[in-house]
């Protein structure tokens, strides 16, 4: 059969050796798995850390950050970048949060997930409108707590996690970089592909198809042409 693709090809072998190789790297699968549940335990055994009240904006106006708990005890943020003075905000952060549609079974563990930027609020509600994104999102731009959390005016992302005690609140676990992208369904799925990401910094064999880094990820505009205001709500 001729083949219908210019790129290289991984050989093809009797499916008795592809269960064989198979077999191999689900060792390797199962071992990694273990250790993301070994991790998990650490991150539970965490110790924590107070934090000072503060007061941030939502959609109602000022409120503290024990209310953004809306009842509560543990609360997720999502610290999206934002460029001062610009249409368009980080194309990462505008594409890894479009994910995130329903939340509501976070409920059942007595959790929320929002997302925090330093934009003024209206700015950052009318992102929200324009890119399609559901979830809520509130502003630090006059409250320190972006920058304490990690996350300082034209700074990176972040994602924190805290839990409330009361009107204490405790900051309880923090990344950023590619630590957010276990968070991730995106990735996950792109990387059992057997091309994978097709990233330059990617190991992959000899003639795999390659591009520079952030090539295939989204724009912010091209998330809001998909969906955002005017585009169907699923």
């Amino acid at each position: 059969m001729q083949s219908t693709t210019q790129q290289a090809l991984p050989p093809v072998v009797d499916a008795e050796t592809w269960r064989r190789e198979l077999a191999d790297l689900r060792v390797r699968e199962k071992a990694a798995t273990r250790e993301l549940d070994a991790i998990a335990a650490q991150r539970r055994r965490l110790p924590m850390v107070e934090l000072p009240e503060y007061t941030l904006v939502g959609k109602d106006g000022p409120v503290r950050l024990a209310d953004i708990f809306e009842g509560k005890s543990q609360l997720i943020v999502y610290n999206h970048m934002w460029f001062e003075g610009k249409e368009w905000h980080c194309p990462g952060c505008t594409g890894f949060t479009s994910q995130y549609t329903r939340l509501d079974f976070l409920e059942a563990y007595d959790a929320r997930f929002v997302i925090v930027t330093q934009g003024p609020i209206d700015e950052a509600l009318a992102y929200r409108e324009k890119t399609g994104n559901r979830m809520e999102w509130y502003s630090t731009a006059d409250s320190p707590f972006g920058a304490d959390m990690d996350a300082p005016a034209g700074g990176g992302f972040a994602v924190n996690v805290f839990l409330r005690d009361g009107d204490t609140v405790y900051r309880t676990w923090h990344t950023n970089g590619r630590g957010t992208e276990q968070l991730s369904h995106t990735f996950p799925l792109i990387d059992l592909l057997p091309y994978g990401r097709q990233e330059v910094w990617q190991d992959s064999p000899e003639g795999w198809p390659k591009s520079d880094t952030y090539d295939g990820w989204f724009t912010s505009q091209k998330i809001a042409e998909l969906y955002g205001a005017g585009q169907a709500q699923g």
